[in-house]
């Protein structure tokens, strides 16, 4: 009775916040209800990465890995790879949302910019985990050996998230610049396959060229493929500056896709 004669509180401060975050994410996932092809379609490049060219680098133990084998070596980066490449064209569906009227109407809601594209951020990062559970499906019935602890699994969803959210703001900004899917789509291909190879994805980067190893170091991707390898097989890694930067690079690719947001929207 007391709910029929008083209405609560309502929310102020980071709860108003948190919960439009929540509730932009919830929206953004609730398309996976109707369309789930993109999750079938996207596991079919990582399964080829692990069987044709982990099996066959395996065998001809070309690539120095500190005693694993290559296609242990290889399934976090491939986790992370599959990660990035969802949301590194996550710009285009908001350039279609911007085209059917849909973002107009979400900009003059009293929900912040920046809680729009946090909520879009860390959809894309729950796409990508889900992902990323396909890919270590695939390892595991090849025989990788990959950690069971939950704690490190924890740790692993973490890094998948931070690191698409990064890749989603990315293409968010871009989308942003733009303003064109076309032009979206060009440049999205464009950089997908050198921040790939400019990571220690494939390779350590021990074994890069000087220029391709400075290049490695400031691409978010090699600390993503870094913590994914120290938590799933347990290879000395960098844990805190690892999330320290995918954290970083997240927050800076959300403040600067928040500021583009109305430029899209004219």
């Amino acid at each position: 009775m007391d709910l029929l004669l008083s209405p609560p509180r309502a929310r102020t401060g980071w709860r108003v916040l948190a919960a439009r975050i929540g509730a932009m994410c919830v929206v953004e996932l609730q398309k996976l209800r109707h369309d789930r092809t993109e999750l079938y379609t996207r596991a079919v490049q990582p399964a080829l990465w692990l069987l044709i060219f982990g099996e066959t680098f395996t065998r001809i133990k070309a690539i120095p890995t500190g005693g694993i084998p290559y296609i242990d070596y290889l399934a976090p980066g491939i986790i992370a790879q599959s990660a990035m490449f969802i949301a590194i064209f996550y710009g285009i569906m908001i350039i279609w949302e911007r085209d059917a009227g849909i973002l107009t109407k979400l900009l003059v809601t009293p929900t912040p910019r920046s809680a729009l594209i946090t909520g879009k951020a860390f959809a894309a990062g729950v796409k990508a985990l889900i992902q990323a559970v396909v890919v270590i499906v695939i390892a595991a019935l090849l025989g990788v050996g990959l950690t069971g602890n939950p704690l490190r699994l924890l740790g692993v969803a973490v890094a998948v998230i931070l690191g698409s959210a990064f890749f989603s703001c990315l293409s968010m900004t871009i989308a942003g610049i733009v303003l064109t899917r076309d032009r979206l789509m060009g440049i999205g291909q464009a950089i997908t396959m050198p921040l790939f190879f400019a990571s220690n994805a494939l390779y350590p980067v021990a074994i890069m060229p000087g220029w391709l190893q400075v290049l490695s170091k400031i691409n978010p991707l090699s600390y993503q493929v870094d913590a994914l390898r120290g938590l799933l097989l347990g290879t000395s890694s960098h844990l805190l500056l690892d999330y320290g930067v995918l954290a970083l690079a997240a927050a800076a690719g959300i403040t600067a896709a928040s500021s583009l947001l109305a430029r899209l929207a004219k």
